[in-house]
């Protein structure tokens, strides 16, 4: 296998550790390829799942979620919800200092909440996640008092989230570059960014002062990795090829190509774990046509065989989908699988019915001298697991079964998104790794969401999210979001789920501590890891 040119490898010193250590080891460096280059190293305005197994290893949350995704503390040591579900009041540790010397306390608290109350700052979050927010007070140092307009039962989920990783007031002021983040941003976590080559790498040093891991980590202390390189790799085989020739000891995002190798390698581990939030979905854009017209998008799914598809494409490792909603989620509806999809008599009849009656001379539908075409567009930075194959695979499926023109357009992210905004597209693939899939469905759905790509409008169903996001009843969400699905999906047909996004892992056997969020999916971040023998 060719390999790309890389940088030198890391040196590795290889020492015993044990799991629950409470002191470092010492002078132990790991070099990670990593398949997506962050856009941002501000935790506020993280957007990449692929990237969130950065932020925790910078930045530290008020709350933690444990093994069994309940939520335990973290920088706040407890917390009261008042009877009326709109007041939080915080117990904060009192010995956290940030990177830069500052202390840890409930002004900082406060000062990174009213951060997203900035215009402009981050206006999805503060319209979404932090649409309940009031404002936040200081009672004392160690106490933060936070008040909401009305119960939001996601809000402690939005405060384990990385958008809650705690920034330094000081830093937050101070910043060259306060969006794209960097050196110059810090925060309370393991480790300490120190070093940024654009489309390179990022370097992160051991915090010797650290000592507030949450009680679920796998030791208290310093990490054990005295340092750590991020390699931006993005293309599979150069990853796999690093890995095997030693030049990296981790990487994450291994082919469907690659899995056999790497498990009958004696000397390699693999893991792997589902996404949380929503699956990899393709989003019909409603407002013009074609998909204006219900038929018409009914007949797109049925002219896709997505089990084909998707096993040609990733060889029976990837869990198709049939709902926007994640089947890791325990709102996912069951319901709806095998209802519809791969029936191209059904896709033709329907667009016959339509009036894409006649053909062209390369074989496209067209109707009143229109031919049927379908555009999407996709935004570099974001696109994984091949996804700009599977959409090569879908536009040959529906040209061919149906006689629809797909054009797929991967853009840069700046030509992407203005496309996006001039409503220039047909079709918008995304997925959300939303811990909890209630935060991800009110950004997609309502009629005024951030990235309401299909121009979807639902007073019942908006009704619904609001219901479900105010509910501590894990059985009342879960009734709420079954009936979003059956609209969604069933009824409208206004989205075709294609797969369950999902994180793998391989890595020399020499690489312990390794594992996934057990709320996410996503790899986490190093603080656990260490080197063995």
């Amino acid at each position: 296998m060719r390999l790309a040119p890389l940088l030198a490898a890391t040196a590795l010193a290889v020492t015993a550790c044990g799991a629950q250590a409470a002191g470092p080891v010492e002078n132990t460096a790991l070099t990670w390829a990593v398949e997506t280059q962050p856009v941002t190293f501000n935790p506020q305005l993280w957007a990449q799942n692929k990237a969130r197994l950065l932020v925790f290893n910078q930045f530290d949350a008020l709350v933690a979620r444990g093994k069994d995704g309940a939520f335990e503390p973290w920088l706040a040591k407890s917390w009261t919800i008042s009877d009326d579900k709109l007041t939080y009041t915080f117990q904060l540790r009192d010995d956290v200092t940030f990177h830069d010397g500052t202390r840890f306390d409930a002004a900082a608290v406060k000062a990174n909440l009213d951060q997203f109350l900035v215009p402009a700052y981050n206006p999805v979050v503060a319209a979404i996640q932090l649409h309940a927010f009031d404002r936040a007070e200081v009672v004392s140092p160690t106490t933060v008092k936070i008040v909401l307009k009305e119960p939001d039962g996601l809000f402690l989920d939005f405060l384990a989230s990385p958008y809650a990783g705690q920034v330094s007031p000081k830093s937050l002021k101070t910043a060259k570059n306060l969006k794209a983040g960097g050196v110059d941003l810090v925060g309370t976590g393991p480790f300490i960014l120190d070093r940024y080559v654009q489309g390179q790498e990022v370097h992160y040093k051991r915090n010797p002062a650290y000592n507030w891991a949450p009680a679920g980590a796998g030791h208290q202390g310093p990490a054990h990795l005295s340092e750590i390189t991020y390699r931006f790799l993005p293309e599979a085989a150069v990853r796999v090829g690093a890995l095997t020739s030693g030049q990296v000891q981790v990487i994450e995002g291994v082919p469907a190509t690659e899995v056999n190798l790497i498990k009958k390698d004696p000397g390699l581990t693999f893991q792997t774990a589902l996404n949380s939030g929503t699956a990899y979905t393709y989003y019909f854009n409603i407002s013009h046509a074609p998909f204006d017209d219900l038929r018409v998008r009914q007949a797109f799914r049925e002219a896709v065989d997505l089990d084909k598809v998707l096993a040609s494409i990733y060889q029976g490792t990837a869990v198709r989908a049939w709902s926007l909603v994640g089947k890791s989620s325990p709102f996912y509806d069951a319901t709806l699988e095998k209802t519809y999809g791969g029936d191209a008599a059904k896709a033709n009849a329907l667009l016959d019915a339509a009036g894409w009656n006649q053909r062209d001379a390369e074989g496209f539908r067209v109707k009143d001298g229109k031919r049927l075409t379908v555009r999407e567009v996709a935004s570099a930075p974001f696109v994984r697991d091949r996804r700009d194959i599977l959409s090569q695979a879908i536009q040959a499926q529906v040209k061919q079964s149906a006689g629809i023109d797909l054009q797929v357009k991967l853009l840069d992210q700046g030509a992407a998104q203005k496309a996006l905004d001039a409503g220039e597209y047909e079709l918008f693939g995304n997925s959300r790794g939303d811990s909890d899939v209630g935060a991800a469905l009110n950004l997609i759905l309502p009629e005024k969401a951030a990235i309401n790509r299909s121009h979807f409008k639902s007073a019942e169903v908006e009704k619904w999210l609001r219901e479900a996001a105010a509910s501590s009843s894990p059985e009342e969400r879960k009734a709420l979001y079954a009936k979003v699905q059956q609209v969604v999906v069933a009824d409208e047909a206004i989205v075709l789920p294609a797969y369950v996004p999902a994180d793998q892992i391989a890595a020399s056997k020499t690489v312990q501590g390794l594992g996934f969020d057990p709320v996410t999916g996503t790899p986490r971040g190093a603080y656990d890891v260490r080197i063995g023998t």
